[in-house]
């Protein structure tokens, strides 16, 4: 007699790939692999109703990207708005019109968090159980292959500090990451904690949303540089060809933005300077550029902050938004008291302190109901785990468009599907190289990182095992066959119990 699992109706349903996370990673793996393989199955499991990944969870006001939309955009759908930095709102209409047009949505299956997966060695596949977040049901699924699209950072809460006091404010206190829709800032005295990429957005925002006043209170100050609206060549590449003009102007923010980190690396000193005096000049004369704009680490040990035709500095000159920079002391029942002993009265207090990682998604996965411990792994080409088999996973640059690295991850993962298809193999799996020293996965200094760095998996010392935040070194890194004696390319060898099973499956009518 036969389990459940290898009876005709209740066996699992099986596909050829399971993309998990449907934000912008997730339709990129989709794409690629569904065009390269059409006849195959997959489906996108997202724990959320909607697709759009952070672009669909972050509702703050002001909520942007941080990267040009040039390369944030897909290749193979060129971005054709004519704001570099983009709002929310028009990116998420940019992913929902990709994941239509290219039958996307159809696959994706909302309401399905991945909580499980099981490598069985004997089968070559995974078998990955989902809950239903509508009825809490589990669905137990099998794939031959599954691609971790979920980034890097938890969706269910953010990092807030632990403040003294906090249960004395009497106002509201908000994390963007939750923002309310109802949220009126009309009238209202706002401090924003932080000084990263959603405080420079969302003080300018609160402030034209009719706030009394906004204030950013920093701990730590951070590097920022106003950006353009729009491409200085968009007036000329309007008049050639659309795939013609993409190519160039995705060429061109891309030298732009890697030309920019590779400079600030090299010539740290002359980076700092150049930054401080384009800040300088856009601050009003009762604003300290040095108290406030300059950061204690070089340029590029953080990510650095983009704001779109200096809306930040425009609201500092304004008068609508001010800077502080101090360390909290506690909260007060009327606003938040400084280590200074200045008190800065508020009605809401914005948390804007940053993310909580999570590896893959929380997905405890296994192998032969052996748990994977992800920190002991090293990362191949920042795209598979060392002894893992026919998984992937895609995690951007912090140096550049999250887009440029998932173009890449995935053309690749498509050459390895290839490659398993035309080899006549169904296994593949990076194989640890003997002596390959280990280094953090995540070589940046943001403290949301250094939180969480001994959850991930490590990077080694050198190729492939490393790899530069360059995406011109990376394309030639990639370019480089897949075959390439790190990679395992392998058949597996069924035990005798599942040669049993299957020959009773076969046997079951159909």
């Amino acid at each position: 007699m036969t389990t459940d699992r290898t009876t005709a109706e209740n066996a699992p349903e099986h596909l050829d790939c399971i993309v998990v996370g449907a934000g912008l990673s997730g339709i990129d793996a989709a794409y690629h692999v569904t065009k390269a393989f059409p006849e195959r199955s997959l489906a996108v499991l997202e724990a959320r109703d909607s697709l759009g990944g952070t672009w669909d969870l972050f509702r703050y006001p002001g909520v942007r990207s941080d990267s040009d939309m040039f390369t944030l955009g897909f290749s193979w759908k060129p971005w054709t708005g004519k704001k570099a930095i983009a709002d929310g709102a028009d990116i998420l209409d940019y992913l929902r019109e990709a994941a239509d047009e290219n039958g996307i949505t159809e696959r994706i299956r909302f309401g399905h968090k991945v909580v499980r997966a099981n490598y069985v060695s004997d089968e070559g596949r995974w078998h990955v159980t989902a809950q239903r977040t509508d009825t809490g049901e589990e669905v137990e699924l099998t794939a031959n292959f599954v691609v971790a699209t979920t980034g890097y950072y938890r969706y269910d809460e953010g990092f807030t500090p632990e403040f003294a006091g906090r249960e004395e404010f009497t106002g509201e206190v908000l994390h963007p990451q939750h923002w309310p829709q109802d949220f009126d800032a009309t009238g209202k005295r706002v401090v924003v904690i932080g000084s990263g990429a959603t405080a420079v957005t969302l003080v300018p925002a609160l402030a034209k949303a009719g706030a009394a006043q906004v204030t950013m209170l920093q701990r730590t100050p951070s590097y920022i540089l106003s950006a353009p609206d729009e491409s200085p060549l968009a007036p000329l590449l309007r008049r050639l060809p659309e795939k013609t003009a993409s190519k160039i102007i995705r060429a061109q923010y891309a030298t732009v933005s890697i030309g920019l980190y590779e400079f600030c690396r090299k010539f740290p000193d002359r980076s700092r300077s150049i930054l401080r005096s384009m800040v300088a000049k856009q601050l009003p004369d009762s604003i300290d550029v040095d108290e406030h704009f300059r950061p204690p680490y070089d340029p590029w040990d953080q990510r650095l902050c983009l704001v779109p035709r200096g809306d930040l500095f425009r609201a500092l000159r304004r008068g609508d938004a001010d800077i502080v920079t101090d360390h909290i002391d506690r909260f007060t029942p009327n606003g938040i008291l400084l280590k200074s002993g200045r008190e800065i009265e508020a009605d809401v207090i914005v948390t804007a302190t940053g993310l909580n990682l999570l590896a893959v998604g929380g997905v405890q996965a296994s192998i032969d109901g052996e748990p994977v411990d992800v920190p002991s792994t090293m990362v191949y080409k920042g795209m598979m785990l060392s002894d893992i088999p026919n998984f992937a996973f895609i995690v951007g640059y912090t140096n550049a468009s999250w887009t440029l690295k998932a173009d890449l991850v995935c053309s690749y993962l498509v050459r390895i599907m290839e490659h398993l298809r035309d080899t006549g193999t169904s296994v593949v799996v990076p194989r640890r190289t003997p002596g390959v020293k280990e280094e953090p996965f995540l070589d940046f200094a943001a403290g949301y990182v250094l939180r969480s760095l001994n959850e991930f998996p490590k990077q080694g010392d050198v190729e492939p095992w490393r790899l530069k935040m360059n995406w011109f070194k990376d394309r030639k890194v990639f370019a480089q066959p897949v075959d390439d004696g790190t990679l395992e390319f392998t058949t597996p060898a069924p035990s005798s119990t599942s040669l049993h099973e299957a020959r009773e499956r076969e046997s079951l009518p159909v």
